[in-house]
């Protein structure tokens, strides 16, 4: 398991369920707002809306803060204007990182995740240095314990790409604008899903073997993930599972 599927699990594990959907609401609210902001609050004639509705929905936002956020974005309702900054930088052990962020005060939000990058020993990166290698598509994680056949096929049929291993998880690989749809479709063919997003996924992976290199990696995301400007953190890294263990 890797990257930001990787961090995901590691989120769930650590707890704080109560504080992690309270930051996650006011992050997809923001989203919601600048897609609607953006390309109206027709939902569905708006794509970039759909998705973030679609997110929210699966995060179990309820129809009214979502409605709140696009009349927000929609005008009709007061709210900040943001804009979209992706910073790019290097973890310990040349892991690449991506962070989209959503912000009205892009100042703030620079010296934020220099100070992330730079306290853990990291560096931000030129624009274009790190980008290269990452590209968006629709990550959905299903039950590891079933058998490959069965959801490559049912993956397949629901209109997916590709499947890999994940640790103890399959991941089915789906165009970004389908995982909603190829999620749904799963679970209507009785596979359990465990999570789906649009997400950016790297080309290359790191492997990570140092412990104090996956420690500064891990302190990196998670000072990151808890400024509320930034709306997601993308990485190539792997950790081994013995390794995360160690690390508790």
């Amino acid at each position: 398991m890797s990257g930001h599927s990787k961090w995901a699990t590691i989120k769930h594990k650590k707890g704080a369920a109560d504080k992690a959907r309270g930051k996650l609401f006011a992050k997809l609210a923001r989203q919601i707002e600048v897609a609607a902001r953006a390309g109206g609050g027709d939902v569905d004639a708006n794509a970039a809306l759909r998705t973030m509705v679609l997110k929210a929905k699966a995060g179990q936002m309820t129809k009214d803060a979502i409605d709140r956020a696009i009349k927000r974005g929609i005008g009709e309702n007061d709210g900040a204007n943001y804009e979209t900054i992706v910073y790019e930088g290097y973890a310990p052990g040349g892991v690449a990182m991506l962070v989209d962020t959503l912000t009205d005060n892009r100042n703030r939000t620079a010296s934020d995740v220099r100070t992330a990058f730079s306290k853990f020993g990291g560096a931000l990166a030129e624009p274009g240095a790190v980008g290269w290698q990452f590209s968006r598509r629709g990550v959905v994680l299903v039950d590891g314990s079933l058998d490959e056949d069965t959801v490559m096929s049912a993956a397949l049929e629901a209109g997916a790409e590709d499947i890999e291993r994940d640790g103890d998880s399959w991941r089915v690989l789906t165009d970004s604008s389908v995982v909603y749809d190829v999620k749904d479709a799963l679970e209507a063919a009785g596979i359990a899903v465990q999570s789906a997003e649009s997400t950016m996924v790297s080309s290359t992976t790191i492997e990570v073997t140092d412990i104090e290199d996956a420690k500064q990696i891990l302190r990196i995301m998670d000072m990151l993930e808890d400024n509320d400007d930034v709306q997601d953190v993308y990485a190539n890294f792997d950790i081994d599972d013995a390794l995360m263990q160690e690390l508790g």
